[in-house]
């Protein structure tokens, strides 16, 4: 029996540390493939492009939608985002399982694409902590701090469309919770 690749979209509002949990299981679980998006956002100076996204301009981005070559695709703070769908189909044809950090409604479009898809929620511990831990990052201004607090707070409404949820209280703990749950479901397919 040929092993089929799962796919996990893990979604959670800006400063929940997504990124941060995304990379420490990438490196503890060589089977799973990061699913790199497309943005039409500039660089920021740790980022690596083809590695932490695959920068293009708005013209570059808009022929692919029309060309229909993305799974989903969003604007979001004045920028386009985008799950190339040649990368997926790929990816879960060899078996491996892909692993994509998308919006909320971006993952909710994916869903419609892939009804098995795996859809996990990262939480904040609360409002108040997320917005702590934006401040604390010093990456936006005023405006866009606002911004990002809005956004939350709409996809925040929309987690119970998910099918699990992890709480980033703790970051260590957040991470194994994510690895474990991965290791579950992957398994469960090999064990029917």
């Amino acid at each position: 029996m040929t092993k089929r690749g799962h796919i996990f979209v893990i979604t959670a509002p800006s400063g929940t540390g997504k990124t941060t949990i995304i990379r420490s299981i990438l490196k503890i679980m060589p089977d799973v493939v990061y699913s790199i998006s497309a943005t039409t956002r500039e660089k920021r100076p740790n980022e690596q492009d083809g590695v932490d996204y695959f920068f293009i301009d708005k013209e570059t981005f808009q022929q692919r939608i029309d060309d229909q070559q993305f799974v989903e695709w969003e604007k979001v703070y004045d920028y386009f985002y985008g799950t190339p769908k040649s990368f997926v189909k790929k990816v879960i044809s060899e078996g491996k399982s892909v692993l994509l950090e998308v919006e909320v409604k971006g993952a909710l479009a994916i869903k419609k694409v892939y009804p098995g898809a795996v859809m996990i929620y990262l939480l904040p511990p609360s409002l108040e902590e997320l917005e702590k831990r934006l401040r604390e990052r010093k990456t936006e201004s005023e405006m866009d701090f606002q911004k990002r607090i809005e956004r939350a707070k709409m996809e925040l409404s929309l987690k119970e469309k998910f099918d699990y949820f992890i709480v980033n209280n703790n970051l260590n703990t957040a991470i194994l919770e994510l690895k474990e749950l991965i290791e579950k479901i992957t398994n469960e397919e090999i064990n029917e």
